[in-house]
């Protein structure tokens, strides 16, 4: 069976036919989800979600694009909710979505800065891996990712160079490959999900963002993640048995997946 390593499943476009969407998917061949935070907001819809669906795991964290409707004291929420649930019925396997974004026009890259530092931090006092959001930001990243230690984690929609795909590697992290893979004209994201080694590999829908190209202007569901995992397994000429085995074992690896 396979696992969406990113899946915003309680995002509001959602909201009229989750409970379909999750039963679609589940059909389908999707066992499990990873439902990321983008601010303190929504830290209580993931966990009603993940309550509810059985296979769906909770991270927690405040999204770079998402600082405007955060300030600092958010950090120390989320620390206290970390430490809530911790023990709880659904414990957070990860902190995210966080990270840098310099690709949207406008942001403030010194506070962006601000809350992934001190954000890493508080994943390392977890030990908790994290879920990075890295466009436009991948040697930025990987600079503090070197500077405070982690517990590994997932490169989230990987659009980086194969030097850095291997530094990421080398710090203990999966790559994210999900709908942008699936473009004919995504030349380097098809590469590099090609020839990396497989068991650095993890595959991810981020929906309802970064449809497929068989949605170009859809909504992106995450029922979408087993075309995905085809067009990967085509990728690689591996069958969708071998796929199914190979990213589900790297995601229970890197998040300690029961």
């Amino acid at each position: 069976m396979l696992i969406d390593t990113h899946c915003h499943l309680d995002a509001h476009e959602f909201d009229e036919n989750r409970d379909a969407l999750v039963f679609a998917a589940r059909n389908a061949g999707v066992s499990g989800t990873i439902i990321p935070a983008v601010d303190v907001h929504n830290f209580a819809a993931i966990r009603e979600c993940c309550m509810r669906y059985t296979g769906c795991f909770p991270a927690y964290g405040i999204h770079p694009l998402y600082l405007e409707r955060a300030n600092e004291a958010d950090l120390s929420l989320l620390r206290d909710w970390l430490k809530s649930q911790i023990e709880g019925d659904v414990p957070p396997v990860a902190v995210g979505e966080i990270g840098l974004d310099f690709y949207v026009a406008g942001g403030d890259a010194v506070r962006q800065a601000l809350f992934f530092n001190e954000q890493l931090k508080i994943a390392r006092d977890f030990d908790l891996p994290v879920l990075l959001h890295v466009r436009r930001s991948v040697d930025q990243v990987l600079k503090y990712l070197r500077r405070i230690g982690v517990r590994g984690g997932i490169a989230h929609a990987f659009n980086g160079s194969r030097q850095q795909a291997e530094e990421f590697i080398h710090l203990g992290f999966k790559l994210g490959f999900g709908g942008a893979m699936t473009y004919p004209g995504s030349t380097r994201i098809r590469e590099l999900a090609a020839t990396l080694p497989i068991d650095a590999i993890v595959l991810e829908t981020d929906a309802p963002d970064i449809p497929p190209c068989w949605l170009p202007a859809g909504r992106n569901t995450p029922a979408e993640l087993v075309r995905i995992a085809s067009v990967f397994a085509e990728l690689r000429d591996l069958s969708g048995v071998e796929v199914q085995v190979a990213t589900s074992a790297n995601v229970r690896a890197v998040l300690r997946l029961s």
